[in-house]
């Protein structure tokens, strides 16, 4: 706390934080999970959860593939100089001309439409190979856990209906090789039963459809970071029990893809109190940080943060801590019987890595400083948006 302190009181808020070394401890923790129970893997960082440059050149040093879901994010991976064939391309909004290019650079390409299918007919090189991906009912087998519980997942290719055969039938008359299955899957709980489900599923379709794979890429999805919550080795050590039933560790390669389980605790938000007023109902706290830079869809209920305050303070009953915005319901919190804040204290929110910087609007102000922290030294990664960056690719009328 000492040493954002002082970066709370020398720079201007609000700003994000990279605290590097937990970054790096916590993917540490990761990459030992995978050498012990399956020495043989990749990790795919997940752009869409947090593509800022400096992140994701990061990720790439540690040795990850990119893990891309649209041509913006695949040039993106490009830019950013990393190597061609370590590049994961995902999702159903791919670019015929991505797809083609990705698939003749190897990268590892995993199917989710039947346009991706038709695309095939236009690969040049001899020799085609991708993945696909299966759509299952994960409902059924956890029951609600799942995000869609009534509804079902929408990406892939449903196994329980006949698509996925349908698909491995298509694909296998164009000559082209499967070489791997991606089993994401989103749910509500991220528990070990959403992994054994997965599990179950790789080993399943691969012994239905004689699938000889060189990998399983099981997605991400899981916890990363938080000390009362699975473990990354509990997961992993659960998945190696099942999947070693029908996989050869040494041919077939355990991929998977974290973004918040490695990006989310690192990353802090600070902000400091602006105005303080009372009203006939409440007091509150006004802030220069807003709900959408830590929460952006307004859904959780709570939020890890701590108070840099001088002095000693009497308690106050109640305090509704506020962002910047002009929506009523950007409310961060309620501080029940906290020390009463003044104008120019601090309130850091820690874990905020995870889809903040993404999908923080460009609403009434634009993006804020970002700075990484090294053993307490900081260092500016992205300057803060002004009007000028806002204003760079439109067109103005005279």
């Amino acid at each position: 706390m000492g040493q954002i302190k002082a970066a709370a009181m020398n720079f201007k808020t609000p700003f994000y934080v990279i605290h590097k070394n937990e970054l790096d401890d916590n993917y540490k923790k990761l990459t030992s999970a995978l050498e012990k129970h399956w020495n043989n893997y990749i990790i795919g960082y997940s752009y869409k959860t947090n593509a800022l440059p400096w992140i994701i050149k990061h990720f790439d040093s540690l040795g990850c593939y990119a893990e891309t879901v649209s041509e913006d994010e695949y040039e993106l991976a490009k830019l950013v100089g990393v190597t061609k064939n370590k590049i994961i391309y995902n999702g159903p909004i791919k670019t015929k001309e991505s797809f083609l290019e990705a698939v003749q650079n190897e990268c590892i390409v995993n199917i989710d439409s039947q346009r991706e299918i038709d695309w095939l007919d236009e690969v040049k090189e001899e020799k085609k190979s991708i993945g696909i991906r299966i759509n299952f009912d994960i409902e059924k087998m956890c029951p609600g856990q799942s995000q869609c519980p009534n509804e079902g997942g929408r990406f892939g290719f449903c196994y329980e209906n006949g698509e996925l055969g349908k698909a491995i039938k298509q694909i296998r008359e164009k000559k082209v090789n499967i070489s791997g299955i991606h089993l994401h899957t989103s749910s509500k709980t991220r528990s070990l039963d959403i992994y054994r489900a997965i599990a179950n599923v790789a080993c399943k379709v691969k012994e239905e459809f004689s699938l000889d794979l060189d990998y399983v890429d099981i997605g991400g999805g899981f916890f990363g970071g938080l000390s009362t919550k699975p473990q990354f080795e509990e997961y992993i050590s659960i998945m190696e029990d099942i999947l070693s039933k029908s996989f050869d560790k040494k041919k077939t390669k355990l991929i998977i893809e974290p973004g918040m389980a490695v990006i989310g605790a690192p990353i802090s938000y600070v902000t400091s109190v602006i105005d303080v007023k009372d009203t006939e109902f409440n007091r509150f706290v006004v802030t220069d940080g807003t709900r959408t830079s830590i929460d952006p869809l307004m859904t959780k209920s709570s939020y890890f943060y701590s108070l840099i305050i001088d002095g000693e303070r009497i308690v106050h009953p109640k305090q509704i801590i506020s962002g910047y915005t002009c929506m009523e319901h950007d409310r961060l919190f309620e501080g029940n019987n906290m020390p009463t804040l003044c104008i120019g204290d601090k309130i850091v929110y820690d874990k905020v890595g995870a889809y903040t910087m993404c999908l923080t609007p460009l609403f009434i102000k634009y993006f804020p400083d970002v700075y990484l922290e090294n053993n307490g030294e900081y260092q500016l990664v992205r300057k803060a948006w002004k009007p000028e960056q806002y204003v760079m690719n439109s067109m103005i009328e005279d």
